[in-house]
């Protein structure tokens, strides 16, 4: 059920986002927008929220399940040597 909530909220924020980028776009004179670009803005904003929601869900799943932990960085060239630390 939160999840539901969660989604339709983000997509309230991308329909409205969608809205205001389209009506500050005729208010600046840029002319009107075509259906194709009102589709266009609205596959860009979507797009991004979805590559960013989704990006963000691997990076905590990582942390939660310890993926980092696992790499073996003693070949890092950045990292101090182990007897330095």
């Amino acid at each position: 059920m939160r999840f539901a909530l969660l989604l339709l909220l983000s997509l309230m924020v991308a329909g409205f986002s969608t809205w205001l980028l389209g009506a500050t776009w005729e208010a600046i004179g840029g002319g009107e927008m075509s259906v194709h670009g009102w589709i266009a803005l609205a596959l860009g904003i979507l797009g991004t929220f979805g590559l960013a929601w989704g990006l963000m869900a691997l990076a905590f799943r990582s942390h939660r399940e310890g993926w980092d932990d696992r790499v073996n960085n003693t070949l890092d060239p950045g990292r101090p040597p182990d007897h330095e630390r």
